[in-house]
């Protein structure tokens, strides 16, 4: 379970470093950092238990194919990733506050949810993995913007890629070891 615990959050902590490099790059004020990060924190904690909510429910009612399913979901999350978002610095130059920050918190707990979802298929401890991903939110954003204020857009993409393809590789190896019978 450490393995798959840690394997879920690594790409969403280089997901959540993305957009705060972003943000950085955009040149946030400091004064913002704090609120920015207490509220990608919120958003990425709370995100999950909702999707594990679904999932649980889902996975119930999907019996054996609850791992296929959870399969799939990491692999959509890790291809919206690749795909890429609208993080264009002029237009993240914007005051953060209010609805921005929250439209912020949003955007990027999304993939938090249909981790939440696979969570919930896959039957992992779900206070423990929230927890996890709060405090991952936490501390990755408060570095990211400071980095991304002093390297630019090439980490923040190289970043968001790499989580992509973390998930699409989680999501593909739990489908093989479920068809070749192992426990997931």
């Amino acid at each position: 379970m450490p393995f798959k615990l840690l394997a879920l959050v690594l790409p969403l902590s280089l997901d959540t470093f993305a957009v705060s490099a972003a943000l950085g790059l955009a040149g946030l004020p400091a004064r913002d950092r704090w609120r920015l990060s207490l509220v990608m924190c919120g958003f990425e904690a709370v995100m999950p238990i909702i999707g594990v909510a679904g999932g649980a429910l889902v996975g119930r009612a999907m019996g054996e194919v609850a791992d296929y399913v959870a399969a799939a979901v990491l692999i959509g999350a890790g291809a919206m990733m690749l795909r890429g978002g609208d993080d264009d610095p002029e237009t993240l130059r914007r005051p953060v506050r209010g609805l921005a920050m929250i439209g912020i918190g949003l955007s990027v707990s999304m993939d938090e949810l249909a981790i939440g979802l696979a969570i919930g298929l896959l039957r992992l401890p779900v206070v423990l993995v929230a927890l996890l991903i709060g405090a991952q939110a936490l501390l990755v954003s408060q570095f990211g913007v400071l980095v991304g204020a002093r390297l630019g857009a090439g980490l923040r993409e190289g970043a968001e890629r790499a989580a992509g393809v973390l998930l699409v590789v989680l999501g593909a190896g739990l489908a093989v070891l479920r068809l070749t019978g192992h426990p997931v």
